[in-house]
Parts: C-alpha cells; structure tokens; sequence
C-alpha cells in the first residue's frame, strides 16, 4: 500500500508588490520567483542594518548623556520649562505679558520671558509664577519691559503674589538629577498641551 505524497499547498507571495499565488517547493519558502527573494533578502539587509542604527544611536546618545556636565543639564531644562512656559500661554490664549498685544505664534517671535531675570534670581528660573509668554521685541529690545510685565503680572497672578516673588531672597542650587527631573517633568507636560490643541 502506497501513502500519497502531501502536496505543498499554495501560498501568496509576501512581498506587498507582488502577492501573486504560487506554490512553494520548501515549507518555508515566502516568495514566488527568484526576483521576488532578492526584494525580501534586501528587505532583510535593510531591517538589520536600521536595528543596527538604531542600536548605535541609542549608544551614542548614552555616551553623550555621561559627559554632560552640570551646565548642559542646566540648559536641557531650562529649554523644557521655556517651551512649556510657551505652550501654557498659547493653550491659554494669553497675551503678551507686558505689551498685552496677541503673540505670534507662527514662528519664532514669542519668548518665554522672565520677571525676574534668571541671572539676577537664578532660583527662581524654574518658578512657573516669574516666566510667562513675551514677544521677544519686548523681553530682548526692551529689556524685559519691567515696568508692564509687573503690571500684566499683578493682572495676572495678583499683587501679593508679585511681591512674594520680589521678596524671594532665597538660595536654590540644582544637583543634576533634579535637572534631570526638571527637564522630564515639562517636556511630558508639553507633550500633553500639544496634544490637546491637536485633538
């Protein structure tokens, strides 16, 4: 008694081009011509050689993350919380701080401008009461144009709150961590306003 040979049943070729029916002569053939295995052996190549990228960038960017130094952390965050500090009053539909024009969103004409500098009060760079949205003709021609960013403040925030923040002496040194913290803590908080004026 003979058994019948099981005949290979036919499959569809897996490059997306092509998809043509055929029959395979190995169970773990996937293509259907000669032409069609280079497509998928190239497409092979070209996946190992972007993990491999991939891998080296990820490397790359640790390496680069241990050898910052404190200053380089310093900005990372300082650059977080001006971007989230824009953001903020863009969601709000707030205007200039101390002119009280509409901002321009568009390009790059807005700052995240300071009441009380970061080099005259470097502990209260992160304080989310001092910086708010500012055209940069204000907060870099004017100087910060002190006098209306206090009054837009005092609108904004209230008179107490302004003169605890002109009272505010304190001493604030950041370890690297906090940095760190800082610069995780209103880059995900910029993420969530984008996401809201996208939804």
């Amino acid at each position: 008694m003979s058994l019948a040979v099981k005949q290979p049943r036919p499959k569809k070729c897996s490059v997306p081009q092509c998809r043509a029916s055929f029959v395979p002569r190995e169970s773990f053939q996937t293509w259907c011509s000669p032409d069609c295995a280079v497509v998928i052996a190239r497409g092979k190549q070209e996946k190992k050689r972007k993990s491999l990228a991939l891998v080296e960038r990820r490397e790359i960017k640790v390496r680069k993350e241990k050898l910052k130094s404190r200053s380089d952390h310093m900005k990372d965050a300082q650059q977080a919380f001006n971007e989230f500090i824009r953001w903020r009053d863009r969601s709000a539909g707030r205007a200039c701080i101390s002119s009280g024009r509409p901002l321009d969103w568009s390009g790059n004409q807005t700052d995240a401008g300071h009441y009380r500098s970061v080099g005259s009060a470097p502990h209260l760079r992160f304080d989310e009461r001092n910086c708010h949205a500012q055209s940069k003709q204000d907060n870099r021609f004017l100087s910060g144009n002190a006098v209306d960013y206090r009054i837009g403040l005092i609108v904004r925030i209230g008179l107490a709150a302004v003169e605890a923040l002109e009272a505010d002496q304190s001493v604030k040194k950041y370890t690297i961590d906090e940095l760190k913290a800082l610069t995780a803590h209103y880059r995900a908080l910029t993420r969530e306003l984008k996401k809201g004026e996208a939804a």
